[in-house]
């Protein structure tokens, strides 16, 4: 989880978004539908991965197009905290 800090001066009760120190990654390859040509939508997918803290943060892609996989990622606080 991004961790707020809150800072000094006329803002002084703005908290500061901070990067976690360490990140941990995954991967899934994207629904394909039966011609295997056609990418089905994952939001359900990233919507089960986004409520145990993973975002998307980049694609793999294939050299003449399309999405092999999905890249996910979150502090690895968070890791912890779902292990609780």
């Amino acid at each position: 989880m991004v961790q707020a800090k809150q800072v000094s001066g006329s803002l002084s009760n703005v908290p500061v978004m901070t990067s976690p120190a360490e990140w941990e990654y995954r991967t899934f390859e994207p629904p394909r539908k039966e011609t295997r040509k056609e990418a089905e939508d994952p939001v359900e997918r990233l919507n089960e991965l986004g409520a145990d803290g993973w975002e998307l943060a980049s694609t793999v892609d294939y050299v003449g197009g399309g999405t092999k996989y999905l890249v996910l990622k979150r502090p690895v606080d968070a890791a912890e905290d779902e292990d609780e």
